[in-house]
């Protein structure tokens, strides 16, 4: 990753941590973006910060743990006051495709109970239409094979996620199919479709989630992007 781009998100992120205060309950994105909100969250923690907060992975969580973030279970949560995370695409009308990361089924229910949810990224990651990048999709290991040809009915292109030799493992010890769409022009209509088909367990799509978008430029500047009305 180019100095640029780091850059872009490090801004991103403290424009973002900006919004929380004394008392709240947080949700900790995964991710390269996500990583410099804790980062920061860990330095306010550290110059007295009251906050408790609730991790989407095991590597948010083990980064959380080293800042002295104070973390609680997910059972003892009600709502999230803030959620801050990244994504890989961020569409005009501010939906989102994640994943990239591997942790869309957990990022996605911590953002399901979350009242305001702050999406960071850097400028590259807004596009007119979702679909350059390829839409995650968690997948039961069981039967794969059957969910990956049911995929690929939806006009796309299936690729098993790969660690090395074998499939990625999420946290929750699913598969990821990364499906080649090309641009899509109703990201709802074709979430609706995925979700349908047997053996998903999730997908990245997150329509209508994000409050506000935090993009971060490589010149220092900040943009926020509001859900539309």
């Amino acid at each position: 990753m180019d100095n640029q781009a780091v850059n872009s998100k490090k801004i991103a992120a403290g424009k973002a941590i900006e919004y929380i205060r004394n008392g709240m309950t947080l949700g900790l994105g995964t991710g390269s973006t996500a990583y410099w909100a804790i980062q920061g969250i860990g330095e306010m923690v550290k110059h007295g910060l009251s906050v408790k907060a609730v991790a989407t992975s095991i590597q948010s969580e083990s980064l959380a743990r080293e800042l002295n973030i104070p973390l609680i279970p997910f059972s003892e949560v009600d709502r999230l006051d803030i959620t801050i995370d990244g994504a890989d695409e961020v569409d005009e009308k501010l939906n989102l495709i994640k994943g990239g990361g591997g942790a869309l089924l957990r990022e996605k229910i911590v953002a399901a109970a979350t009242r305001f949810y702050i999406i960071i990224v850097d400028e590259s990651k807004l596009v007119r239409h979702l679909g350059k990048f390829p839409l995650p999709v968690e997948v039961a290991p069981f039967g794969w094979e059957l969910t990956m040809r049911r995929l690929s009915e939806l006009n796309c292109t299936p690729r098993m996620r790969m660690a090395g030799d074998k499939p990625f493992l999420t946290d929750n010890q699913h598969y990821i199919l990364d499906c080649a769409f090309g641009e899509i022009l109703d990201p709802a209509g074709l979430h609706r479709k995925v979700s349908d088909i047997t053996g998903v367990m999730e997908d990245g799509f997150f329509i209508n989630m994000a409050d506000i978008v935090v993009a971060g430029s490589p010149g220092g500047e900040t943009r926020i992007l509001n859900k539309p009305a």
